[in-house]
């Protein structure tokens, strides 16, 4: 290729994918739905973004590293604190079983079903055994299932990345090294675990550097995000090294410890690291789907709609029903987790590094990975996506509509706040700092959140789950600011704030935007001093007339949505609605009750 078509190519799969996401997050459908087609469009219309031509042999290099990304930052959202201990055992299983199950399942139908060499059925069946984080999370953020079936399959989709990865590579290496399939010998035993020693021990060096760069330097946002990259693609290129593909291993145990072991000091926020992994993510599809051609699939559609069969209607619920059997999990979330199991980006990846590698020393039928990997993982999408929602409805795991509030402070003000709008009929969950606030929150009943809840809001890939707004109203404005500013990306919904005094000289609420409740009249000082003096908060419906010098803070709708009267809008109350108002200060002033 001349130097132009280089540049045009990389430049046309970087717009592609960029903008398939954006029309994917538009759409409200996981990207690889666009993704693919849109790769596999493109790639049968010309070559010139064809990875092969633009990049050579060193491209199977370059995905194995962007994987490795990839699976770092799955990692660092892994909180093994946040998975309940019994529910281990049941991704444990879920792991095995589905692993063993798919690849000898694979291995036992695809010589029929697709004219295969029983060397490359095994590494068909082993390709397809990992489904990933890529796929599972956006389509549990379309369905919003419970939280706990989403941790179950968050963390087989993640952990069963590299395992199959591995997998993969022994089998690739037997198979070029033999002319039969021997999976019973302890010598396959003995490579597996080697792999296995040097992913953890290059894991153990990941997590010895990141710990100097990120605990010991206490490098900032910027640095600390180099530093992780940097690491984790030195790591896992010297795995990779010494044994090919155990760098995804050394990616994942990094990615767990920086999550879970306490005393890491990570960047709050990590924006530039998040954009990298989805442009990577957009990237890899977009390249690896490019290199199907039209011709390569018509022979294997409609065997590989049988796969797809086997693998969804047979192999999956067969497997989630031992792996959750005599667990305390519901009849509805047992039959949701065998309704879920999509293939991802390590999926494409091994099968375009792998396929070739065995076209190239003449396989029989290895030309066909590829194409049936690239079906199946279309096939599984597109009826995970289309089917998810509907079945979760069904089984009755769908996480509660409405909106369940995370009013932050403990003052005897905001406490009795939070009394006010549970008994408008909210769902309320609190937080505060200081013992004897939280303390005063248990006094009064109210939900109180664990102690490094905004810790965990803040940290990169959190999310506050179940959380649709906050209200921030401790007694440093500073502090609200700056909260409202950094868990904006995290929480399913709007962050608002109690506004500083008018006079205030705080280092960063006077100059910060974003929505500040109540006006300007009732800015936190005047708030708490108005209840210090006897104001107190009434609910009561909105066709009752407003009583006279009552504020109106809030409007529960019908529906339970909570809509603020803010600095830039007034709430009109509907018929229906219910009202939550600041009554007047009395004469005296009165001690405010805990």
């Amino acid at each position: 290729m001349t130097d132009d078509e280089i540049l045009l190519g990389i430049a046309l799969t970087v717009v592609l994918a960029t903008g398939s996401q954006i029309l994917a997050n538009k759409l409200r459908v996981p990207a690889l739905i666009i993704l693919l087609p849109v790769g596999f469009a493109v790639g049968a219309m010309t070559d010139v973004i064809d990875p092969d031509k633009l990049l050579g042999p060193d491209f199977s290099d370059l995905v194995s590293l962007s994987v490795a990304v990839i699976l770092y930052d799955a990692g660092v959202g892994l909180n093994l604190r946040k998975l309940a201990r019994d529910k281990r055992g049941t991704v444990g299983r879920l792991l095995v079983y589905g692993i063993l199950l798919t690849s000898l399942v694979v291995f036992a139908v695809a010589p029929a079903m697709f004219g295969m060499d029983l060397r490359v059925a095994a590494m068909l069946g082993v390709i397809l055994v990992v489904s990933g984080p890529t796929v599972v999370g956006p389509l549990l953020d379309f369905v919003r299932p419970n939280d706990r079936v989403r941790r179950i399959l968050i963390w087989e989709g993640t952990l069963t990345d590299p395992i199959g990865g591995i997998l993969g590579a022994l089998t690739f290496h037997a198979v070029v090294s033999s002319h039969d399939v021997d999976l019973g010998r302890g010598y396959q035993l003995g490579q597996f675990l080697l792999s296995m020693g040097v992913g953890l021990v290059g894991g153990i060096v990941g997590i010895a550097l990141l710990w100097f760069t990120l605990r010991t330097l206490r490098l900032g946002e910027t640095l600390g995000t180099l530093a992780q990259l940097a690491i984790v693609i030195g790591v896992s290129a010297g795995c990779d090294i010494v044994r090919d593909d155990t760098g995804l291993i050394a990616a994942i145990v990094a990615g767990l410890a920086v999550a879970n072991i306490r005393g890491f000091d990570m960047p709050a926020r990590r924006p530039f690291f998040g954009t990298l992994v989805q442009l990577i993510i957009g990237l890899l599809f977009i390249s690896i789907s490019s290199t199907v051609t039209p011709a390569s699939v018509v022979p294997v559609i409609l065997p590989a709609l049988g796969l797809i069969a086997i693998l969804v209607l047979v192999l999956r619920p067969l497997v989630a029903f031992g792996a959750t059997a005599r667990t305390d999990l519901s009849r509805g979330e047992r039959g949701f987790i065998g309704w879920m199991d999509p293939r991802g980006i390590v999926a494409a990846s091994t099968a375009s590094a792998f396929s070739a590698g065995l076209v190239q020393r003449g396989v029989t039928g290895a030309a066909k990975i590829l194409p049936v990997t690239f079906l199946v993982i279309v096939g599984t999408v597109l009826l995970y996506a289309l089917t998810a929602a509907p079945m979760a409805r069904r089984l009755g795991v769908v996480k509660a509509a409405g909106t369940r509030i995370l009013l932050v402070g403990g003052e005897p003000w905001v406490v009795d706040l939070g009394r006010a709008l549970r008994s408008a009929g909210l769902d309320m969950l609190m937080w505060a700092g200081l013992d004897e606030q939280r303390e005063r929150i248990k006094q009064a009943g109210l939900a109180l959140a664990k102690g490094d809840l905004l810790a965990t809001a803040i940290n990169p890939g959190a999310r506050l789950e179940g959380v649709t707004a906050v209200y921030l109203a401790t007694d440093d404005d500073d502090f609200n600011a700056l909260a409202s500013i950094v868990m904006q990306d995290n929480v399913d919904g709007p962050v608002y704030r109690v506004g500083p005094a008018h006079d205030s000289h705080g280092v960063v609420a006077p100059y910060t935007g974003g929505d500040i409740l109540f006006g300007h009249a009732l800015v936190r000082r005047a708030l708490a001093e108005r209840y210090a003096r006897g104001a107190r908060f009434v609910v009561q419906p909105a066709d009752v007339p407003l009583p006279p010098e009552h504020d109106t803070l809030f409007v529960v709708r019908a529906d339970r949505r909570l809509d603020p009267v803010t600095e830039t809008r007034d709430t009109v109350p509907q018929e229906g609605d219910t009202l939550v108002l600041l009554g007047p200060a009395a004469a005296t002033a009165t001690t405010p009750p805990l």
